[in-house]
């Protein structure tokens, strides 16, 4: 059933429409004035508007363009005096769907709304389907061609994926958490002679080191405490395609010399076999670690370190590509939109500013999680600043962490700083019996600058209260 929003000071104008439309099957709403509808408008789902342009206060011109300023698709019907079709004509100019002359018959005013609303419906379906194409062909690049950026630095990621793709040698791939290492991965399999083959992702930080090793080795029936049955390793599922290890600096030292016999002898043994198995896979690592620094610490083998990093690549953060964020952002509000039967084509200007602005410490996803919340969350047909979440608008991103002190030389100043602070948050949440509003005011800092400190210092509390005084 259509929701149509009737304006008119004129009650027995909104009346008769009113008994056209619910005898047609539609639901009415209906308002005096343009303030009142405008409020009608933005709080309910209004399939249709129909407006009079002359009304007390705003006029039905100005309400049409205050209207177009947020739903530029939704159809608008004005209705004029007879004899002042020059204002028809400049409703039409500024975005209205159609015009009817006063005063209007029943079968008239029936046939323009059907019309209307055929029109508007067969418009939203084509701008969704263009727009699930569109990203449906963005999206195919995107995961698994190349890699969306236009930076001088994704040109070189980029780039150094086109001459890896077909060489059988090891690739590490080293950047920040979120950064898209996967997908790094994942365009290097599929340009590779080996994309018909399988691609094969491992996580090792999500496993336990036990299970990690047979989820990689495989395993015999019985070799341990529920292994019923025999099972095939990650290494011999990859077949002849690629294998992913994921954050590879997570694994253990005794998982590191068995690793490093797979690399060095291209072979293994299931967990609890003897029989020793071919591997021909292709092996690509990622981590946001420092394995040099790891070497130097004695956690990561430098054999090991060797062997993987035999060629490099390092993906940049998104504060060092911003350039970027435009066309990341514009990718995920396709995406989204699609996800959420929603038509939002657009980002404003100044909320795009604001996203560059942002310092982006969780880089491409934490854009990609801030895209989709506001695409949920917005009642037009293009996202502003107000879709944005409130750390982002206050740029809590760009707080730099302190320096940390080297082994060699103790930053003593920013310890008893830090300690201070931390003592001080500890005091307020104490003192405010952790509502979050209190201790914020107590402290003289925004709430949003208060739960950052929270996280940063380990300050999780059960518990936790959110409300306003």
């Amino acid at each position: 059933m259509e929701n149509i929003l009737i304006i008119d000071d004129n009650k027995s104008t909104i009346d008769a429409l009113s008994q056209i439309i619910i005898k047609n099957g539609s639901n009415v709403y209906s308002a005096g004035t343009a303030e009142s509808g405008y409020d009608i408008f933005v709080n309910n789902n209004v399939d249709l508007i129909i407006t009079d342009l002359m009304l007390p206060g705003m006029n039905g011109i100005e309400l049409l363009s205050k209207i177009r300023r947020v739903n530029n698709l939704i159809p608008i019907i004005v209705i004029t005096a007879y004899g002042s079709v020059e204002k028809a004509v400049e409703a039409i100019k500024l975005g209205a769907t159609d015009f009817i002359a006063k005063p209007f018959t029943i079968d008239e005013i029936e046939i323009k709304i059907k019309k209307t609303l055929e029109t508007s419906q067969l418009t939203k379906q084509n701008l969704e389907l263009s727009l699930e194409n569109e990203y449906l062909r963005t999206e195919l690049s995107f995961n698994f061609s190349e890699i969306i950026g236009q930076s001088r630095a994704m040109v070189k990621v980029i780039e150094q994926i086109k001459k890896l793709a077909d060489a059988n040698s090891p690739v590490l791939l080293l950047g920040e958490s979120g950064t898209g290492k996967e997908l790094a991965a994942r365009a290097l399999h599929i340009n590779s002679r080996r994309k018909n083959k399988p691609f094969v992702r491992v996580h090792c930080a999500a496993l336990a080191q036990g299970i990690l090793e047979s989820e990689l080795f495989g395993h015999e029936k019985g070799a341990f405490s529920g292994a019923i049955n025999k099972k095939p390793g990650r290494f011999e599922i990859a077949g002849d395609g690629t294998i992913f290890l994921d954050e590879i600096g997570e694994i253990s030292p005794e998982l590191q010399v068995k690793l490093l016999r797979v690399l060095q002898e291209r072979e293994f043994e299931r967990v609890g076999s003897n029989v020793t198995i071919r591997m021909k896979a292709r092996i690509l690592a990622a981590t946001n670690r420092n394995l040099a620094k790891m070497v130097k610490e004695g956690t990561f083998r430098e054999d090991l370190f060797y062997r993987l990093n035999v060629v490099p690549v390092v993906i940049p953060p998104l504060r060092e590509r911003k350039e970027d964020i435009p066309v990341l952002t514009q990718h995920f509000i396709k995406k989204y939109s699609v996800e959420a039967n929603k038509i939002i084509t657009e980002i404003k200007n100044d909320a795009l500013e604001v996203l560059q602005e942002y310092r982006w410490p969780g880089n491409i996803r934490e854009l990609e999680n801030v895209i989709e919340r506001a695409v949920v969350m917005s009642d037009s047909d293009f996202l502003s600043i107000k879709d944005l979440p409130e750390n982002i608008i206050n740029n809590i991103g760009n707080i730099e962490e302190p320096s940390k002190p080297s082994a060699n030389q103790k930053n003593n100043l920013t310890d008893l700083i830090e300690k201070f602070e931390r003592e001080l948050i500890q005091d307020a949440l104490n003192k405010s019996e952790n509502n979050i509003s209190k201790a914020s005011k107590i402290l003289g800092i925004k709430r949003t600058t208060l739960r950052y400190k929270m996280d940063k210092y380990g300050l999780i509390i059960d518990n936790m209260n959110y409300a306003d005084d």
